[in-house]
This record gives structure tokens, C-alpha cells and sequence, in this order.
């Protein structure tokens, strides 16, 4: 066993034994359907039975199904979705709507959850995914289903921010932790394995509002669980709570106003309202700085980032999430709108990606405990997100498919060697009085990246696809290019089939080659997803440097 230096390494071992504020429990906790009674935190020396610890986690796995199906099967059908209620300038926000409002609910719902209590709000959570679901699947424009992914996006952080900082609370011994992340990446692996395959043939089969719709088995399936078997752990405390809705509100605005800044800057270029805008977002974080400094309860505790470990952790989360989402919600559109693939064709391709997290995640939970530098691991996950994205920059329409399947697995296992692992290693570095916010604040920055991820990487891939396809056309002189241009500029055609034809059609009496222009269209796009696939590269070797800023992390059995 490695040595333990108290000024460099973080030690993994009895930290959970001798904290007055939490009390052992006497017996096992309640499995009442009927009760909330809160039930004391337990301590190591008083695990859960084994059954009321299978049963708990069973219902934490299916929520974290809920949102691995959401995130897979959802962005194989986004192509079908924009085809059908079009409006392609809004494709990012289907994805950012949803990741916006999960990032400001994570943290607050975190901190509830510390100090009241997780089980009410993790049943709340799954009540209000599940109830958006439905919207989005009855959603009859662009405009409806982005308010109602934001709605979704509620529920889903307030199920990140709960439920998942539940796990320590059931398994107070990291090394016991670890061991159960394995019913953890089963459930997201079964979520996100089947999630492609099933999002395109679902989308191709039953229309994409049935991708939505599949949420309800599983969320009804989760709400019995969470009911009837997670313990109501909870946690003294002194005084009145006074909750920080003016930090929240902040929080939202500041992204949302970062979000908008980074979409209509490449439009518009540095306009005088996108100037305001940008001193808009400047003036929002500082006031959100001075609010969380002044709030007796923050909802970002300001005081988490003096510890570097910890701003290293957010950072890395921060990426990943970038590199993580971008290539989910992208690599469908290169699939169907690129290479000419139906949805089902491109949800095989990319179901290693699903699967291999959850083969990633399992073969972590083996390996990392018995590692002499366990943050090692993170450094290897990084290493494969970099050279699956430098893969999937030079696929095309002639590559194989195996040549396209292996960086998707790939992805996959480096993405299972990085997630719970950056979860487990900043709870410990934070402390148990700070389980959920910590939880909270490492889900909420890997969907900030996310955010900016699809963000940015959907204004390089429009903003060079219209480029080229308007200087392209050019060749055909001023009244043929002015005919068709907003017609090629719209992505729709290379997806939506009936919309194709229609289009082909039309460029016969003009005496033009239609499926040679289709297939240089296919090839701009191809080379614009190509840019932003390379920027998602630039954020894996940038986690890749930092993983060594990490101090060592020692497991030692208590």
C-alpha cells in the first residue's frame, strides 16, 4: 500500500467513524410506502441489509436510466424532430433547454436535499421528468417542445441533485460505494445501450414523439422504488434554512444570457445589442458573486472553490461534459444528415458509445480501488475521449463501419472511467457535510460544458455550412443561387426524405444535377461536424493536462 503524505494525498479510509453529527441506526430503515420518517444517517459500523441496499439502489438505477434513455434515445431522433416541426436554428436548444434548467435545479435541489432530506424530492423529481416527457411527446412546434425540454430539464436536475447524492448516504464507506457503482453503470448502460437503437427505430417506426413517450414504464417503475425502499436519511441541523432563490435566479441568468451570447455572436458579429448583452452576462456573475458572498445559505458555496482539488474536479466535469454531450447529440446528425444513414442504421452505429459506458463503468469498479494512484484511471478515460473524437474527425461516407463503431466504443469506456469516478473522488475530498452540494455542483458543471459544448459546436456546424453552401452555389450566377439558397441552406433536406425529393424534383426543369448538388451538400456538412468533432478533441487534451493537478487519492480499508 502506498504511503500517505497528509500535505499532498487525500485519504480514502475511516473518515465516516467519528463525526458527532450523525447517529448509527438501531434498525434497519423503514420500507413503508406510506411513511417519510427520517431515519438517522447511518455510519459505517451500521451498513444497510444487504436487501433494503438492493432495493434502495434499484430505484436510484432506474432514475439514472430515466436519464441516460433521455439523453440516447431523444438525440438519435433530434434529425427526425427538426424534419418534422422544422425550425434547424433551434436544434442546440432541444438539448441546451433541457441542460439550462438542470444546471441551476441541480445545485439548489442538492442543497434541499442536505438539509431536509433527499427522498421527497427525488419522488418529486421523477413525477415532474415524467409528466414533461408527456408534454414533449404531444409538443406540435419548435417553440412547445423547447419550453417543454426545459421542464424536463427541471426534473432531471432535481434528480441528479438528489438521488444521485444518495449513494453516499446509503454507502458510507467509499470502498462499499465503489463496489455498488456497478448497479449504477448497469442501469445507465441498459439506458443508453438501448437508447440508440431504439430512438431510430422507434423515431423510424412509430414517429419520434413515441422517443419520448418511453419514459413513462421506467418513471412509474422508479416512483415505486424510491417510495417504497430509499430511507429518508437526514441530517441535524440548527436554525432556519433561508433557501438562496436570488442566487438561483442569477444562475439562470447568467447562463441562459451566456448561452444566448455565444449563439448570436457568429450570426451577427459584435452589434451593439450583442455588446449589451455580453455586459449583461459580465454584470449578472458579478452581482452573482456578491450574492452568493453575502447568502447564509448559498447556493454555490463559494468557499468549495478555495480548495484547488476541488476546482480541478469541476473543471475536469466541465469538459467532459463539453466533449460528452457534443458528441451524443452530433453524432446522429453526421450519421443520417452526413453519411445518408435512416435513423435505425444510425442508432446501431452508435450504440457502442451506450454500451461501452456501461462496460467502461464496470471494469472501473473492479480496478480503481486496487490502483496505487486511482486518479490514474482518469487520466486513461481522457485519453480515449481524445483519440475516439480525432477518429470520428476523419470518418466519412466511404469509411467502414467498424472504423466507426471502435471510437464510439471508445468514447463509451472513457466516459465510464471518468464519471462516477470524479463524483467519488470530490465527495471525498469535500467531506459528508458537503455530499450533496458537492454531487450537485460535479453534475451541474459537466451540463454546463454540455451546454456550451452543443452551443458552440451547433454555431461553428450552421455557421460553416451556410458559408459554403452560399459560396458554392455562387458559381450558378445571381438569380439561380438567390432561388435556391434557402433551400440548400436548411440541413432538413438531407434528412427529411420526402423534403429531398421535392427538391430534386424542382431542379430537374432547371436543367441542374440534383443528387450531385444532395451529395455535396452531404460533404459541407460532413466537413462542418468534422470542426466542431476536432474543438470536442481540444477539450479532451486540455482534461488529459489536467488530470496531473489532482493530488493522489489513497484507498485504505477502514
Amino acid at each position: 500500500m502506498t504511503s500517505y503524505n497528509p500535505g499532498r494525498d487525500v485519504c480514502i479510509d475511516s473518515l465516516y467513524f467519528h463525526s458527532p453529527s450523525f447517529q448509527p441506526v438501531s434498525q434497519p430503515a423503514p420500507e413503508s410506502a406510506s411513511q417519510f420518517t427520517s431515519t438517522p444517517h447511518p455510519d459505517s459500523a451500521s451498513p444497510l441489509p444487504f436487501r433494503n441496499a438492493l432495493l434502495a439502489m434499484l430505484g436510484i438505477g432506474l432514475v439514472n436510466m430515466l436519464v441516460a434513455l433521455d439523453q440516447t434515445v431523444v438525440s438519435t431522433a433530434l434529425p427526425s424532430i427538426v424534419a418534422e416541426l422544422h425550425g434547424f436554428e433551434y436544434y442546440a436548444w432541444i438539448a441546451s433547454a433541457y441542460l439550462l434548467a438542470s444546471v441551476v435545479t441541480v445545485p439548489v435541489f442538492g442543497r434541499l436535499g442536505d438539509y431536509f432530506g433527499r427522498k421527497r424530492f427525488v419522488i418529486a423529481a421523477v413525477i415532474t421528468f415524467t409528466a414533461a416527457s408527456v408534454l414533449c411527446g404531444v409538443a406540435n412546434d419548435m417553440l412547445f417542445l423547447v419550453i417543454a425540454r426545459g421542464l424536463q430539464g427541471v426534473g432531471g436536475g432535481m434528480m441528479v441533485g438528489t438521488a444521485f447524492a444518495s449513494i453516499p448516504d446509503l454507502f458510507p464507506d467509499p470502498r462499499l460505494r465503489v463496489r455498488w457503482q456497478v448497479v449504477m453503470a448497469a442501469s445507465y448502460g441498459i439506458g443508453t445501450a438501448a437508447g440508440p437503437s431504439l430512438g431510430g427505430w422507434m423515431s423510424e417506426h412509430w414517429g419520434w414523439r413515441s422517443t419520448f413517450l418511453i419514459n413513462l414504464p421506467v418513471g412509474i417503475a422508479a416512483f415505486y422504488f424510491i417510495w417504497a425502499h430509499l430511507p429518508n436519511f437526514h441530517r441535524p441541523r440548527e436554525g432556519a434554512v433561508k433557501i438562496d432563490w436570488l442566487g438561483a435566479v442569477l444562475v439562470a441568468l447568467v447562463l441562459g444570457g451566456l448561452q444566448a451570447f455565444i449563439e448570436a455572436v457568429p450570426k451577427s458579429g459584435l452589434t451593439a445589442g450583442n455588446v449589451v448583452l455580453a455586459a449583461c452576462v459580465a454584470g449578472g456573475a458579478v452581482a452573482l458573486l456578491i450574492c452568493e458572498r453575502r447568502a447564509t445559505h448559498p447556493i454555490i458555496p463559494l468557499d468549495l472553490f478555495k480548495d484547488p482539488q476541488l476546482v480541478t474536479l469541476f473543471t475536469l466535469s466541465m469538459l467532459s461534459g463539453f466533449v460528452m454531450f457534443s458528441l451524443i447529440f452530433f453524432a446522429p446528425l453526421l450519421l443520417q444528415g452526413g453519411f445518408g444513414l435512416s435513423p435505425q442504421e444510425a442508432g446501431l452505429l452508435a450504440t457502442p458509445i451506450a454500451a461501452f459506458i456501461a462496460i467502461g463503468s464496470f471494469i472501473n469498479t473492479r480496478i480503481v480501488i486496487h490502483l496505487r494512484k486511482p486518479t490514474f484511471i482518469l487520466s486513461i478515460g481522457f485519453t480515449l475521449l481524445l483519440f475516439a473524437c480525432i477518429g470520428l474527425a476523419f470518418a466519412d461516407a466511404s469509411t467502414p463501419h467498424i472504423w466507426i463503431e471502435i471510437p464510439m466504443a471508445g468514447i463509451g469506456v472513457g466516459l465510464g472511467f471518468v464519471l462516477n469516478n470524479l463524483n467519488v473522488f470530490g465527495q471525498e475530498i469535500a467531506g459528508r457535510e458537503r455530499f450533496g452540494i458537492t454531487t450537485a455542483l460535479l453534475q451541474s458543471t459537466r451540463m454546463v460544458g454540455g451546454m456550451l459544448g452543443t452551443s458552440v459546436v451547433s454555431v461553428i456546424v450552421q455557421h460553416h455550412y451556410r458559408d459554403v453552401i452560399t459560396r458554392t452555389l455562387r458559381v450558378l450566377g445571381e438569380p439561380a443561387s438567390t432561388a435556391w439558397l434557402p433551400r440548400f441552406n436548411d440541413p432538413r433536406i438531407l434528412i427529411d426524405s420526402a423534403l429531398r425529393a421535392k427538391l430534386l424534383a424542382d431542379l430537374v426543369p432547371a436543367g441542374l444535377d440534383g443528387p450531385a448538388m444532395i451529395e455535396s451538400a452531404r460533404e459541407v456538412l460532413v466537413q462542418s461536424i468534422h470542426i466542431g468533432v476536432a474543438l470536442t478533441a481540444v477539450a479532451a487534451l486540455s482534461a488529459v493536462l489536467m488530470v496531473r493537478r489532482v493530488s493522489h487519492i489513497t484507498f485504505r480499508k477502514a
